[in-house]
């Protein structure tokens, strides 16, 4: 999981404007787990079973960007990708 992704996604999690960038899935189940403003989520749970996925070796560390990149739209997040 610690594998980076070809390109980092900048996210707003704090407030906006101000930008964290999420490298890795790693990094991006953290922000999830302990920074996401929703509990519960279509679009989150969907990357939470990516990123397990990743860690399993069944999916690709770019698929698990794209899911948490659906995450933040759902989220609302500004994000930069």
């Amino acid at each position: 999981m610690q594998t980076p992704w070809t390109k980092p996604v900048l996210v707003a999690l704090e407030e906006p404007g101000v930008y964290v960038s999420i490298e890795s899935t790693q990094a991006a189940s953290w922000a999830l787990i302990e920074d996401w403003p929703l509990e519960d989520g279509e679009k989150l749970d969907h990357a939470l079973l990516v990123f397990a996925a990743v860690g399993a070796g069944k999916k690709k560390p770019e698929d698990a960007r794209k899911a948490f990149v659906d995450a933040a739209v759902e989220a609302g997040l500004d994000i930069k990708s």
